[in-house]
């Protein structure tokens, strides 16, 4: 686990777009690697199992018509499921995820869905911040904003990982601001003796007392 995947990258520089905290950013790169299996799986592997056979017909998920269930299976970093998400990411981007809905598997749009979806709480209704803050770093509970309490433990564990790579990035880390150098002025040069009232008068006096003619 590190920041130099490409997904990692390109999920790093949507966060900062976004303007998340360091914390919030950590949680959605957890979120990322855990849902795409260290970012190899953009699309759901289709079983079907099980569970994967309870999608069709899920009015929660907003699967209506027959089909939806492996149509609209999981996709993207977050892997959005359901009629009901992809008709909401459809408006949201200005894409037909519902006519094509392969698009969600690809990163440079996967990553808006990811990003701006963790931070509104368009999933769930749960946002980051209703878990993640400058103040608090609810890791565990903020899977809500995903997926209930599902493996929200191991989630955790992998945001911190992440918060620790980016902390030493320097992510959220303002640069230290240096004050500007003075200008480089040139020594101002002693007054020729002439110029300083003090040392004329003196050096007039000394004229006069040497310059005078012995009687």
């Amino acid at each position: 686990m590190d920041l130099k995947h490409p997904s990692a990258r390109l999920i790093v520089a949507e966060c900062k777009a976004e303007g998340l905290l360091r914390n919030q950013c950590a949680y959605v790169l957890g979120t990322a690697w855990h849902e795409t299996g260290a970012f190899k799986y953009m699309r759901e592997i289709w079983g079907p199992t099980a569970a994967q056979r309870k999608y069709e017909g899920r009015k929660d998920l907003g699967n209506t018509i027959a089909g939806d269930g492996r149509k609209f299976m999981g996709r993207g970093f977050v892997q959005i499921t359901g009629r009901r998400n992809y008709t909401d990411w459809s408006k949201r981007l200005g894409l037909d995820l519902l006519k094509e809905p392969q698009l969600a598997e690809r990163p440079e749009i996967a990553v808006k869905i990811l990003v701006k979806g963790s931070k509104l709480g368009t999933f769930t209704g749960k946002k980051l911040a209703d878990y993640i803050t400058l103040s608090k770093s609810d890791f565990i509970g903020a899977r809500r904003i995903i997926n209930g309490t599902d493996k929200a433990a191991l989630i955790a564990g992998y945001a911190q990982k992440f918060d620790d790579l980016l902390l030493l990035e320097g992510y959220g880390v303002a640069k230290p601001i240096t004050a500007p150098k003075p200008p480089l002025v040139a020594p101002v040069p002693p007054e020729y003796p002439e110029r300083n009232p003090f040392w004329a008068a003196l050096f007039a006096i000394l004229k006069w007392i040497f310059g005078r003619k012995p009687k």
